[in-house]
């Protein structure tokens, strides 16, 4: 009876006509490591078959086309391939570890707790935790003094902001008065009734009434 196949559910079949390899992926950080690559010692013969057969135009040429149905189970359960698997796994088994507690595997590098016997997934890193706590305590803590102070002190909230400078039409930055040509961003028009100052915009005159 052939031997049983190790497996994983984290690896991608990188194999091609010439040989094999296999991409595995650590399912915590997603960091990878590719198996070496095994080239196929009969893809190869063929390869040389066609190469000759080119020359003398027949039989070994197309000894070799008639087997590359060959190539089909390379692609999915040929022997060469269960092989060629087994022997990757061998090679890369010492860079992960499988968690106990989650059953994924982990790359021993960055994403295991060598002290717990377990993935940092399931078993955080202390240190890792306390500094991660700190950071959003501080991360809060300054959200919540922005918010005690006053920002708006400064701030002109009774006049209709401007987007534009009404004088030149350049993009205004705020405060009274533009930055780009010293217009003011609030200027005012007066009635020709009344002499009532109103401010640019204003269809009507607030004091009599005219149209402005």
């Amino acid at each position: 009876m052939a031997d049983a196949v190790p497996f994983t559910d984290n690896f991608s079949d990188l194999s091609n006509p010439q040989g094999y390899q296999f991409e595995f992926r650590c399912e915590r950080c997603g960091n990878g490591f590719r198996s070496a690559f095994q080239r196929d010692t009969v893809e190869t013969g063929r390869s040389v078959l066609r190469a000759v057969g080119s020359f003398f135009g027949g039989k070994l040429q197309d000894l070799s086309y008639s087997a590359d149905q060959w190539r089909y189970n390379q692609a999915t359960n040929s022997a060469a391939k269960d092989k060629a698997l087994t022997t990757a796994v061998r090679e890369i088994t010492p860079s992960f570890r499988q968690c106990r507690g989650c059953g994924d595997w982990m790359c021993a590098d960055q994403c295991w707790n060598e002290e717990i016997g377990q993935c940092l997934k399931c078993s955080p890193s202390v240190a890792e935790e306390v500094s991660r706590a700190q950071a959003s305590a501080q991360r809060d803590q300054i959200w919540d003094r922005a918010r005690t102070k006053n920002w708006t002190r400064d701030i002109d909230l009774d006049t209709r902001a401007k987007l534009t400078c009404p004088s030149c039409g350049v993009k205004a930055e705020g405060g009274k008065f533009c930055a780009s040509c010293g217009g003011s961003l609030a200027p005012v028009v007066h009635c020709t009734e009344c002499g009532h100052s109103s401010k640019v915009g204003a269809m009507f005159c607030g004091d009599c009434g005219t149209r402005l």
